[in-house]
């Protein structure tokens, strides 16, 4: 059961607008992720503190949850006096009667989601990594604490709606007067206005600034995937909440390994004299070297499997594997005696060659005579 609004605020059920909002940024600072990375209960609370503060910022919802509870802040039935008729009237007329029954935007607004790219060499998303991303964001202003008013200066209940953010007006419709709810112009559904803005921030509460945050990549992230870092994008005006990070991920190629879902795949060139008698190799996976014994005999297009020496699973337990493929390389520029103990070899096996000279550009000549 979500615990109540005012204790986790930390304050009284008579506390003032600005009593709530100093409670929020206190706690805000103090739980933020950005100040607790890699904290999951801070963010949980920093969640919860939001939410609080969303429900008790707004005059209309704090009075609904000090009579109705958890169940009467987020009900939309005492915002709208003709119930499920709002959504009939935005279904037919597009939301065209002032915006709406109850769909203007009241309390903090919350802050835009980001984007950034993270680049990652190929051994970074395998085994995972903790590292950086800069991005241009919104930060909260501290010449005014995220007010927007001028130091020693608050902002004031804004005259025309008083607080609530939204205006009601009585229209002529097809089905007679209709009352329709809007955002109010005068304070943008904000509920309060600002006679003078702070001169930093022009009185959004807010600057751009280039920020560096810490990221932590999970081993066996893969191109092209997303991470999701939820309250690290830019700040809400005048201390609203933050929006999120959106990360896409790009990964470096490998020299020598291409990755195949969760397994590795290695082209391994051997020559014909050690795919014939067989070879020992010290073999380099992204682990160390490992010995890889390659049998006699063994046939272009062979696969060796080196188990769990692949790509952790990003959403599972275990890793993927190596996959060797063996292609056998023909040798060339032989010199003489390397031709001849070949010459030797076809003859005891009974192989039919070409004989010496034999080759392309002596039929080419031979053509022409």
């Amino acid at each position: 059961m979500p615990r109540d609004h005012y204790e986790v605020l930390g304050v009284g059920r008579d506390a003032t607008a600005d009593e709530v909002k100093k409670a929020y940024r206190r706690l805000a600072r103090e739980l933020h992720p950005d100040a607790n990375p890699g904290d999951p209960e801070a963010e949980g609370r920093f969640k919860e503190a939001t939410a609080a503060y969303e429900a008790l910022s707004d005059p209309e919802r704090r009075a609904r949850y000090d009579r109705f509870g958890n169940d009467g802040a987020t009900s939309s039935i005492a915002g709208d006096p003709f119930g499920g008729l709002g959504d009939l009237f935005e279904t037919f007329f597009g939301g065209g009667f002032g915006g709406g029954f109850g769909s203007g935007q009241r309390g903090p607004v919350s802050g835009e989601d980001l984007a950034a790219d993270l680049h990652l060499t190929f051994e970074q998303a395998v085994f995972g990594c903790e590292t950086e991303v800069t991005v241009l964001a919104a930060v909260a202003c501290d010449a005014c604490e995220a007010s927007g008013a001028a130091p020693g200066t608050y902002a004031s209940r804004c005259g025309t709606c008083s607080g609530s953010g939204q205006v009601r007006q009585v229209r002529q419709s097809v089905l007679g007067q209709v009352m329709t709810t809007g955002v109010c112009g005068d304070c943008g559904g904000r509920g309060e206005t600002i006679d003078r803005p702070c001169s930093e921030c022009s009185g959004g509460g807010r600057v751009l600034e280039e920020a560096t945050l810490g990221v932590q990549v999970p081993p066996g992230v893969d191109g092209g995937q997303r991470l999701r870092m939820a309250g690290r994008g830019a700040v809400g005006p005048r201390g609203g909440p933050p929006g999120d990070l959106n990360i896409r991920v790009r990964v470096a190629d490998h020299p020598l390994f291409e990755r195949h879902g969760d397994d590795l795949f290695h082209r391994l060139h051997l020559p014909v004299t050690q795919a014939a008698l067989g070879v020992r190799l010290d073999y380099e996976t992204l682990d160390g070297t490992e010995e890889l014994v390659v049998p006699a005999g063994t046939q272009a297009g062979e696969v060796f499997r080196l188990r769990g020496r692949g790509v952790p699973r990003l959403q599972g337990r275990g890793r993927g594997d190596l996959l060797v493929e063996v292609h056998v390389d023909t040798p060339v520029d032989l010199t003489e005696e390397e031709e001849g103990l070949l010459r030797r070899l076809a003859e005891l096996r009974g192989h039919p060659v070409l004989e010496a000279g034999e080759g392309l550009f002596s039929k080419i000549r031979q053509a022409f005579r």
